[in-house]
């Protein structure tokens, strides 16, 4: 029979215990702790213990190894996943990311092998008692993101630490301590050597944050932007990353910070070329393994942009529609509002009247009823369908027998019915 579920800190409490009772130490360690500290709510807890990886799968058979070579294990109790890992002290590193070997010591030893101070940080679950080996908790009071120990000696063990110093550091509001920041800066063109998709990880977890604006200043003050766009710039502004509500997405972020990188001032109006916005997304996908739905999001957007940056009140209101409706657009508003807010709260005003929905209305007229009227498919129903679907929008026709005869008017006038183009029958939605 399962044991019922617990409240996460319970169970991991109940699991520490079922530890201590078999002989073993048990603290909470890492995150966990600091965020317990700062009176954040943990989102998860992980414990480190002198069990090894053989002696915690006899007291846990259920157990499952995700870096049992390094002593993690993941065990299940009271309803959560919690990660359990051995005291250890790593040996030497040769890719940057993970040591050769490992050697299981004793809690300080563990302690010192961390990467940043405030995550260094032990506490006892039964009591609560803080066990602090690495001045944490002093760095925790003073808001000082430090790496344990010689900060070149972290970096050159795991280079992605040059992201997340920046990212702890944005999220709590702290700052860098000035040997951390100068070694991170020493080290930046290494960061280029970490993989794309770890790259990614940390700058979607910045971009996704509220801090994400400091966090983007830190980057490029410490020299790493040039990960994400393969080149460093001068000063420029911060206008559109600035404005973005607290929960934007990290593309629509992503794509303003990128924005203001072309923007000299606060007025400044960048306006892209298609292949200069193409080719920032190809970066961007490259060097962080952007998803095709972000890379996707990231091209719609910048479209979008520029169709509201055109004359977007001159097109049709069938055009105005269709541009509405494309992924992207309400992504394109948000950045807009931080550019020109005066220009984007009318062009919002005016979009969601007619199209509140940011959808094109189910067609009244589809290939299979041409087929019915006797014409044969070709490449010329696509531009019936999408005239018709235009006039539908502008209230011309509001029922499948009206968009039936206006279809058979495109025919007779066009020549459609032997494959000529039609006259203005092309989509000419900017």
């Amino acid at each position: 029979m399962n044991a019922p579920r617990l409240e996460l800190r319970a169970a991991a409490c109940e699991l520490a215990a079922l530890l201590v009772r078999a002989g073993y130490e048990a603290f909470f360690a890492g995150g966990c702790v600091r965020d317990h500290l700062l009176h954040i709510t943990p989102r998860d807890y992980d414990i480190a213990t002198n069990a090894t990886p053989e002696q915690l799968r006899v007291l846990f058979p259920k157990a499952r190894g995700v870096g049992e070579v390094f002593g993690v294990m993941l065990v299940r109790h009271a309803g959560h996943v919690i990660e359990v890992s051995t005291f250890r002290e790593d040996g030497d590193y040769q890719d940057g990311r993970r040591p050769v070997a490992v050697r299981f010591v004793d809690a300080v030893s563990d302690a010192h092998r961390r990467d940043f101070t405030i995550n260094g940080i032990f506490q006892r679950p039964d009591t609560g008692e803080i066990v602090d080996f690495v001045e944490g908790r002093a760095d925790l009071n003073a808001k000082i993101v430090r790496a344990i120990g010689d900060p070149h000696a972290r970096i050159r063990e795991d280079r992605l630490r040059m992201l997340r110093a920046p990212r702890f550091a944005a999220r709590f509001n702290f700052t860098l301590h000035p040997l951390t920041a100068e070694a991170i800066r020493a080290h930046a063109s290494e960061l280029l050597s970490v993989s794309a998709e770890r790259v990614g990880d940390e700058f979607r977890r910045m971009m996704s944050d509220p801090s994400r604006l400091t966090a983007a200043r830190m980057v490029e003050d410490l020299g790493l932007d040039h990960a994400v766009f393969a080149q460093r710039v001068a000063e420029h502004a911060w206008t559109r990353l600035a404005a973005l509500p607290t929960d934007a997405s990290s593309s629509t972020a992503l794509a303003a910070w990128w924005l203001d990188r072309l923007a000299a001032t606060d007025t400044d109006l960048p306006r892209p070329t298609l292949i200069e916005q193409r080719t920032a997304v190809d970066t961007m996908r490259r060097n962080l393994t952007l998803s095709n739905d972000d890379a996707a999001a990231l091209t719609s957007l910048l479209a979008a942009r520029e169709a509201l940056l055109d004359d977007f009140t001159q097109l049709t209101l069938a055009q105005r529609v269709r541009v509405s409706s494309r992924p992207g657009f309400d992504e394109a508003l948000t950045v807009l509002a931080g550019e020109c807010p005066d220009r984007c709260s009318l062009l919002r005003a005016q979009i969601d009247r007619e199209n509140p929905l940011r959808a094109l209305p189910e067609p009244l007229l589809n290939g299979s009823m041409l087929l019915a009227e006797g014409m044969q498919a070709s490449p010329i129903f696509k531009v019936i369908l999408d005239e018709t679907l235009n006039a539908q929008i502008e209230g011309q026709i509001d029922s499948a027998a009206a968009a039936l005869q206006f279809a058979r008017q495109i025919v007779s006038t066009s020549g459609a019915r032997d494959g000529r183009q039609s006259r203005g029958s092309t989509d000419r939605t900017p």
